[in-house]
């Protein structure tokens, strides 16, 4: 760069330097002092000031710049790393006696020297470590196995609380660790949003967090609100662990805190067995009001120069352990049942409460699951019932309060008709469930089957959420999947439902565009949008790569589907019949003829594997798991998800699973690397 644009980018560079630092201590004082020293509209004022100058100058933007924050960066597979120390973890306990015990054994270990504990919460997330040098964020990955984790930096900047450039004084290289939860708040608040577009809600917070770590799209990522708890400091051997702020672990934990971590203040520093019970007792109560889920209790050795002498075993360290608190439990009083229609008729009955606080949230609903269960636990009318949450967010009936059970009370008498469209119900052989057999008029089953038709796994059609889609059909302009690809923009503008907009020119415009493109969705899709019962995604995508083409499936016989890798008797009925049904083979002509894909695209690149069945199991050095599946077919082979009598070679990466290998040597399954698969391939 010549000195005139030197001179005439330097106030891009002051603007952005000034920018950049008052973010962050914005951002330092919000997520880790709940604290707003700005209005929310300033923020944005400031963080779009800076977005738009690294935009114009990319040359300035820092490597962890608080734009980061938003995400934007597009993660096709998530890189695996071996961590630098291994994440090891801890030994789970449900009894106070053995929590007795380890502190006895301890004792005996350590002699007379003194020592503390620290007792600290045990959070439902999912544990990370992530890597500062010279102060900023160079790395986060996964826990994995405890020796290989997915690197998800990317993802991880977008979480407030993990900060991407340290303040003070800290290490120069270092680990942190600690772990990922969803906040209930911002968790409720999502699945809110999920509903209203006509998505499944996620299970329970740890398992959105995992999840939310693992999208592609880091912007995705950021959507979801998550934080960060650090617990955990790993040094390397040269640091002296003799300096005053090193030599226990509480002491570690106010540093990182000085760092501009976020160490929860649920932290406590123990003498003695009756101290850790006390600490025990009080958050076994206490844990329904925190906003965030725990599952138990850390207890540490604080010293740590003691912790060498204590030792490890295989799996676990010997100078901590974990306490599992027993799953809460409530009673409350049941107001009525509802039965839910299900996409493919089957009926689910759902549990009406009194609402009820219940680990930090509000309980009001909770499925029954089916009518054994409900005989199953002699549920009445008007019964009060016992509702528990463990590790899960959703709530579950476990039992009956048979204190508050009325003398009168009659046992619930299940429904015998379709609770929409009054259709008899059927109970298949076999099954737990009933279900409406009435597929092609009850209207929550046409519902059902046009949200799946258009979610992203299956046609991937943007613009169409659960409430447009309730317009569309209240207005009768769709009735099944074929009507979508019939919609014209002159039925669409002007079309709206109360307490929405109209759609306006533009969005009439976004959905018959986004419906053109679903054109070019891949047969396997098409195969699985299709709402066939009991055909999810994997058994798609089976059946469109043995008939490869529509013509063939629907043609193909019980015994033909019964061919199919891991299509069984159920399955097989399920597809014969859906393709016997004349409205939908009606339906599939009016989609052939509207263009979609109904053969598999000739994606075959050599026939090396031919008339070979693979199972693939661990992790590759050089293939994500999912490409080498999709590499082995590509060159004629099949994948299998289980060893038996048929598969011819199991591919082992490392770290696999010990009973497909011992169930590989047991048969005499040839096992192979991922050197010897590529050899194969040439």
């Amino acid at each position: 760069m010549d000195l005139f644009s030197y001179q005439d980018i330097e106030p891009f560079r002051q603007r952005v330097e000034e920018l950049t630092a008052l973010i962050n201590k914005y951002n330092h004082e919000y997520y880790m002092n709940d604290t707003s020293l700005v209005s929310d509209y300033e923020f944005d004022q400031l963080l779009n000031e800076l977005i738009s100058l690294e935009k114009q100058y990319p040359e300035l933007a820092l490597s962890n710049s608080p734009t980061k924050r938003v995400g934007g960066e597009v993660n096709k597979s998530f890189r695996q790393v071996t961590h630098r120390f291994p994440m090891l973890s801890l030994g789970n306990t449900y009894s106070i006696e053995e929590i007795e015990e380890f502190e006895a054994r301890t004792r005996r270990l350590i002699g007379d020297t003194p020592f503390t504990y620290t007792c600290e919460l045990k959070y439902d997330g999912v544990a990370i470590g992530l890597t500062y040098r010279h102060g900023e964020l160079v790395q986060a990955v996964t826990r994995g196995n405890g020796t290989v984790g997915d690197d998800i930096t990317a993802n991880a900047r977008t979480i407030g609380t993990i900060p991407l450039r340290l303040q003070g004084d800290y290490p120069d290289d270092f680990e942190a660790r600690g772990e990922v939860v969803y906040p209930f708040d911002a968790f409720e608040a999502y699945n809110a949003q999920r509903e209203q577009e006509g998505l499944e809600p996620f299970a329970n917070p740890r398992n959105a967090a995992s999840g939310s770590l693992k999208l592609q799209n880091s912007a995705e990522c950021a959507k979801r609100k998550l934080m960060f708890c650090m617990y955990f400091m790993m040094l390397p051997p040269e640091v002296d662990s003799s300096a005053p702020n090193l030599a226990s672990h509480s002491a570690r934990l106010n540093w990182a805190r000085q760092m501009g971590f976020k160490v929860q203040p649920y932290i406590k520093e123990c003498a003695n067995i009756q101290e850790i019970k006390q600490f025990i007792d009080y958050w076994d109560v206490e844990r329904g009001n925190l906003p965030f889920g725990i599952d138990g209790i850390v207890i540490k050795v604080n010293q740590v120069a003691l912790w060498e002498q204590l030792g490890l075993t295989a799996k676990s360290p010997r100078w901590a352990i974990a306490y599992k608190f027993k799953a809460q439990q409530v009673s409350t009083h049941l107001e009525s049942i509802d039965y839910q229609v299900g996409r493919t008729g089957v009926i689910t009955p759902v549990a009406n409460l009194v609402p009820v606080s219940l680990g930090g949230t509000v309980v009001r609903r909770a499925t029954l699951n089916n009518a054994d269960f409900i005989r199953s636990m002699d549920i009445h009318d008007d019964d009060w019932l016992l509702v528990e949450k463990g590790g899960e967010i959703i709530p579950k009936i476990v039992g009956v309060d048979m204190s508050h059970r009325k003398p009168d009370a009659q046992p619930v008498r299940y429904v015998e008709v379709c609770p929409e469209c009054g259709t008899p119900l059927v109970r298949a052989e076999g099954e737990a469930g009933h279900y409406c057999p009435n597929q092609d008029t009850c209207p929550p089953q046409q519902l059902g089957r046009l949200e799946h038709f258009v979610s992203r796994r299956a046609m991937n059609i943007e613009s169409l959420g659960s409430e447009r889609i309730k317009m569309f059909y209240d207005n009768g302009l769709v009735r099944n999947v074929a009507d979508f690809y019939d919609l014209r923009r002159e039925q669409l503008i002007g079309l709206g439902a109360e307490g929405s907009a109209p759609i306006q020119d533009k969005g009439a415009d976004n959905i018959l565009s986004a419906i053109d493109l679903s054109r070019k969705v891949p047969f396997e899709r098409v195969v699985f949008a299709l709402g066939i019962r009991y055909v999810g995604e994997v058994g798609a995508k089976k059946l469109a790569h043995y008939f490869k083409n529509i013509d063939a499936l629907m043609a193909a016989t019980r015994d033909d589907l019964l061919q199919v890798d891991d299509i069984g008797d159920v399955t097989a009925d399920a597809v014969a019949a859906f393709f016997a049904d004349p409205l939908m083979r009606s339906v599939v002509e009016r989609l052939r003829t509207a263009g979609l894909q109904m053969h598999m695209a000739e994606t075959s690149v050599g026939s090396q594997l031919n008339g070979l069945v693979f199972v693939v199991s661990g992790v590759f050095e050089r293939y994500s798991r999912d490409e080498i599946k999709a590499s082995i077919e590509q060159h004629g082979g099949k994948v299998s998800s289980s060893i038996s009598g048929k598969t011819s070679y199991l591919l082992a990466g490392d770290n696999m699973g010990p009973e497909k290998l011992k169930k590989a040597e047991k048969l005499g399954v040839t096992i192979i690397s991922e050197s010897e698969y590529e050899d194969m391939l040439k």
